[in-house]
């Protein structure tokens, strides 16, 4: 409760500090922009918006963070009674769940207007349910069991629902499936809990292609692979098809080391240079494919780029990419931040400064009240994970699924951990916003793998022996009148 009170009052300082909200240069206001104007967007889903846009009445922009904020110190709960749950002592699932509560990066990212709180909160609850009846109780009465039918619906509604807010949640339906499948009777389960992940991207996809004409979430993703690969791909190597060759860089555009997140959005980029719209389906199919041609192609490349991102994560330093502006973001900042006035990004014509105004009914969307906002800055320079100790968690949780009393939790666990940090850094780029969300998940897998191994005991059956326990006697039992 001790640790729970101070995760509480640091969040509080911040959002003294920064009353209102941070803003993170284009995906905030095109956020805010969609939750003013819903419709579906071919660069990214909008579930996010969807909550922004249930907030709307309103008008509070705090509100947004302090519910943000809500989610983050749910999340530790969460991991703090899973552990519990599984006969950890209290000091240890406290232990697992201090980077939760204080990490200067979470708690910053808690308070930008941005997906990573709502997306990381969905995740951890499904995981809660999926896991509960799992884990056996700490009286150790029961045996282990699967998640009720009921269970199975939420966990797959709520992670449904977190593929729409942020679409690198996709391959954490395949791996819940697959927890649930290797269960005893978890057919049934998976069952339900597949139907339930799927109706809501099938809506959203019923959706989209009412407004966009192709069943999809995005049609970007062929682009940010692409980003992915160009650095590496060589169409001397790959040769790819004539119309795909000018989708290589070229020597100078290459020699300028570009990082893919930056890349993309670049005017000289080769996609925007040939397409009017990169977002077109049948140029994202384009970019997809040359982009996998690549991989194929080149496979120690590729997996020499993804292994640098997950390097990057797990380094005591930490790097200006993919570029010092976009990293500076994550930090919280004892000055307000430009705003942009006449420009918009989230589509049907606003700008980003009349977004914020219709939203929050004021003229001042950035605020920054001193000093609280000033230890804040201090704070984050001295509270963190370093990137090694988040990579020692990762091979805790690792060690785990040999040694953990439930080899499958423990694998659940790990897996979406290292599913949210590689799936991003494969498939797109590094980027320290990618990593944040993985490190709870990281905490409650390591925290498993030091749970006492073994079957939980039966009643009635000795500790130290496994022989039946000494029945008690006559004059023991209760009388009944």
């Amino acid at each position: 409760m001790v640790a729970l009170l101070g995760g509480a009052a640091v969040r509080c300082v911040a959002t003294l500090g920064h009353p209102g909200v941070l803003w993170f240069t284009g995906d905030s206001y095109f956020y805010l922009g969609r939750a003013l104007r819903p419709e579906p967007s071919p660069s990214k889903t909008i579930g996010y918006s969807f909550l922004l846009r249930l907030l709307e009445p309103a008008h509070s922009l705090a509100l947004v963070a302090v519910l943000q904020h809500l989610m983050g110190l749910v999340v530790a709960i969460l991991v703090y009674a899973l552990l519990r749950r599984a006969r950890l002592p209290g000091w240890g699932a406290t232990l697992c769940t201090l980077p939760i509560l204080y990490d200067a990066y979470q708690i910053q990212l808690e308070h930008l207007l941005m997906a990573e709180a709502l997306f990381t909160f969905l995740i951890a609850a499904a995981l809660a349910l999926l896991l509960w009846r799992t884990l056996p109780s700490r009286n150790g009465g029961t045996e282990p069991r699967g998640p009720a039918w009921w269970m199975a619906l939420a966990a797959g509604l709520l992670l449904g629902y977190a593929v729409l807010v942020r679409s690198a949640g996709a391959p954490l339906v395949p791996l819940a499936l697959l927890f649930l499948l290797l269960r005893r009777g978890g057919w049934r389960p998976a069952l339900v809990f597949g139907a339930a992940a799927a109706a809501p991207l099938v809506a959203y996809a019923v959706w989209f292609h009412s407004v966009l004409g192709s069943y999809s979430l995005t049609t970007s993703d062929g682009l940010y692979l692409w980003g992915r690969t160009a650095p590496f791909a060589d169409c001397a190597r790959m040769k790819p098809p004539s119309h795909q060759e000018a989708l290589c860089l070229d020597p100078e555009l290459r020699a300028a080391g570009h990082a893919p997140g930056h890349l993309i959005w670049r005017s000289e980029a080769p996609p925007r240079i040939l397409y009017e719209n990169v977002t077109d389906p049948e140029h994202n199919a384009t970019l997809r494919d040359f982009a996998v041609r690549a991989i194929l192609a080149q496979p120690g490349d590729y997996l020499r780029t993804v292994g640098d991102g997950l390097g990057k994560a797990f380094s005591p330093h930490r790097f200006p990419h993919p570029t010092a502006a976009t990293e500076s973001l994550y930090h919280f900042q004892n000055q307000p931040q430009i705003f942009p006035g006449g420009r918009g990004w989230g589509g049907g014509g606003g700008t980003a400064m009349m977004d914020a105004i219709r939203y929050e009914r004021s003229v001042h969307p950035n605020r920054v009240v001193r000093p609280h906002a000033d230890r804040m800055v201090a704070y984050q320079e001295a509270v963190y994970l370093p990137g090694p100790a988040l990579g020692l968690l990762f091979a805790l949780g690792a060690a785990g699924i040999a040694t953990a009393r439930d080899r499958r939790a423990a694998l659940l666990a790990w897996g979406g951990a290292a599913t949210l940090l590689v799936f991003p850094i494969a498939s797109a780029d590094f980027d320290y916003r990618y990593v944040v969300p993985a490190m709870p998940f990281a905490c409650l897998a390591a925290g498993l793998a030091v749970t006492r191994a073994g079957r939980p005991r039966r009643p009635g059956v000795s500790r130290s022996s496994g022989t039946p326990a000494a029945l008690p006697r006559d004059s023991d039992r209760a009388t009944v009148p």
